[in-house]
């Protein structure tokens, strides 16, 4: 592992902006029939943009190979990271756009507060910048972050284009809120639902679009990569048909990960059930470099279920969130005793960025000994509060709760991750032909704390960003080889298994899915120390071999395939590089608190960087199931 600055970026290649071109493929081992379906839509695309027929032996019927020109892995779903890319470069070739779930079951659509750019007369980008970097902790990237904040307006823009309907004030201008963090507002927003806008626009735009084809239920299981003199290959992924049980092979010259964050390594998250980190453990087994892993933000307000008059009759899936934007228009915090404390620990009060927030909920919960606290956005009018926060509003009302009248039971929930897979200025990685965008990538804009609002934009930056390198890379890397499919093995779902095998296997993973779970909430939580870390790191390794020792033992394979369990392997991977990066870290920075090292360090302003390398211990999470190929030189 090494923090240098310097270091990581010699690592990652650099790319100029040249004008836009084209090219690339995408072939199936076995197709299913919604494969079928997906790719007949090929057909009627123009003239020249079809695809040659090739014969192909490995399917169960004959079925023509689809020459795509890229494709855009979304695996945990289609978020606004992969729609946006798919869109611009749709506009030279074909598309496949591979989704873990249903097209709207992504982190986007999750996302309540809005979206930051600088609109207003009286803002600037450099406002925005400054307001960015103080919230990173000082560990942002500026170029990055100047980027960011100046394409930004434009992005809005393209997105309004595109069809997505924001709050509009009486004078016709856009509505900008405010929120935690931030000196102005800058907020663009759809009441409390604008990820769910935001969806919605961009997922029309792609189903009206005859170039992108989306592939629903599609897990992504493992990279394709080669590696020769001058460096490692991406050529595209294995996937598994999770409603057929059938491995679904995609060869293209350019990838975009897109597949969002690793919420689930932690028992209580705002993230959707298909956020396990996939992206980032793909990633990582293909020997991606991997940065800022440590920097786990936890939401400071998230939903108490324990504190509603009425409680949910099952455990959710992921928590509800309650969004930045309620702090943003006057919410107050407040203990059980109704003792307003954030002035205590921050100047800015509720409006402090979300690591100061979170620590502070957290600290006043253990020194209570309580199980959540208050937000009260009741001394505001009526007609405000449920124009503003009509999903909340409803939410907590289906539960008993008039936010109107009383205030909401919150508490903080793992929600957003700023590591991810280490990306230059176009969302290039260090892998060729690997590009990535949104939560899943580590661009250097976050920092150590990520500032409320500002995911989506760097998702619509990035996405566009990428496109022109990513239309270079496909001329210049020359034809593609589609025999080059046959150079992997082929992952299998284990169907020689018994039903009553195969149900004990899953039920086992998900108790060892929960205990990993627990471990991280317990010793890799909002704050750490060294001794508990080391403790996570030693219990985590004994519950991975306990894991596989049980599949084996069962009968699984090293180059089996089943959701759940590829599920866990990715767990297991992203669990182990957060506990790593927190080791590694000697200093308190943003998300990063440790009681043995309390302050900030401006020595240790670095960002965390995992290089490739050779696990200490070899075990199924870490490494690819299909041998990476060498190509001799």
């Amino acid at each position: 592992m090494d923090r240098s600055m310097n270091g990581g970026r010699s690592r990652v290649q650099k790319f100029k902006e040249k004008g836009h071109q084209q090219v690339s493929f995408a072939a199936g081992i076995t197709y299913g029939n919604s494969v079928q379906k997906q790719l007949s839509r090929l057909y009627s695309a123009p003239k020249f943009l079809r695809a040659q027929g090739y014969g192909f032996s490995r399917t169960p019927f004959n079925v023509n190979k689809a020459s795509l020109r890229t494709i855009v892995v979304s695996c945990s779903s289609s978020g606004v990271a992969g729609l946006r890319y798919a869109l611009e470069v749709s506009k030279y070739g074909c598309v496949a756009i591979i989704t873990k779930s249903e097209p709207q079951e992504s982190n986007t659509n999750y996302a309540q507060g809005g979206v930051s750019a600088v609109l207003c007369p009286s803002d600037s980008v450099e406002n925005h910048m400054r307001d960015t970097i103080v919230a990173g902790a000082h560990l942002c990237d500026e170029e990055t972050v100047r980027v960011v904040c100046t394409e930004g307006p434009d992005r809005i823009r393209e997105l309004i284009s595109i069809g997505a309907s924001f709050d509009h004030k009486d004078d016709g201008n856009l509505h900008l809120a405010r929120e935690g963090g931030h000196s102005h507002h800058r907020i663009v927003h759809a009441a409390d639902m604008t990820g769910r806008e935001i969806e919605r626009a961009l997922l029309k735009a792609v189903n009206d679009d005859p170039n992108i084809l989306m592939f629903q239920h599609h897990f992504a299981i493992d990279l394709l990569t080669s590696q020769d003199d001058s460096g490692i290959h991406c050529h595209g992924i294995d996937t598994l048909n999770s409603e057929t049980q059938q491995v679904v092979r995609f060869i293209s010259k350019v990838t975009l990960l897109a597949s969002g964050g690793a919420g689930h390594i932690y028992p209580s998250t705002t993230n959707p059930p298909v956020a396990t980190g996939d992206g980032v453990a793909m990633a990582h087994r293909a020997q991606a470099v991997i940065s800022n892993m440590e920097f786990v933000q936890f939401h400071p307000t998230a939903l108490a279920d324990e504190g509603l008059p009425r409680k949910p009759k099952q455990k959710r899936d992921n928590a509800f969130l309650i969004t930045e934007a309620v702090r943003g228009d006057g919410g107050i915090l407040y203990n059980q005793a109704m003792e307003r404390f954030m002035p205590l620990y921050d100047e800015r009060a509720e409006l402090a960025p979300r690591d100061v927030v979170a620590r502070s909920i957290d600290d006043q919960l253990k020194k209570r000994k309580e199980k959540y606290v208050l937000l009260d956005i009741s001394h505001k009018p009526q007609e405000k509060i449920l124009s503003h926060f009509p999903n909340i509003a409803a939410e907590c009302l289906r539960h008993g709760l008039d936010i109107t009248q009383s205030p909401i039971p919150v508490v903080p929930a793992a929600h957003y991750m700023c590591g991810g897979v280490r990306a230059g200025l176009h969302g290039e990685t260090n892998i060729e032909g690997l590009y990535v965008a949104g939560e899943v990538a580590c661009t250097g804009l976050h920092g150590a704390n990520r500032l409320a609002s500002n995911s989506l934009l760097e998702a619509l930056v990035f996405a566009r960003r990428a496109v022109g390198p990513s239309i270079d890379h496909m001329f210049e890397s020359g034809h593609l080889d589609i025999n080059v499919s046959s150079s992997w093995a082929i992952p299998k779902f284990p169907t020689s298994m018994k039903g009553d095998l195969l149900a004990h296997i899953v039920r086992r993973t998900k108790e060892i899915r929960e205990e990993l779970q627990s471990i991280m909430w317990d010793y890799v939580g909002i704050v750490r120390s060294t001794s508990r870390l080391m403790t996570a790191e030693w219990k985590i390794g004994e519950l991975e071999t306990e894991w596989e020792t049980f599949l084996f033992r069962m009968g699984w394979e090293p180059t089996m395939v089943a959701l759940e369990a590829c599920e866990m392997r990715n767990l297991f991977c992203c669990a182990k590089l957060v506990v790593r990066s927190a080791l590694a870290r000697h200093e308190s920075r943003g998300l990063h608190f440790t009681i043995d090292f309390p302050h900030l360090e401006e020595s240790k302003r670095t960002p965390t960087i995992i290089f490739p390398s050779t696990p200490m211990k070899v075990t199924w999470s870490s490494q690819q199931l299909q041998r990476q190929v060498k190509v001799p030189s």
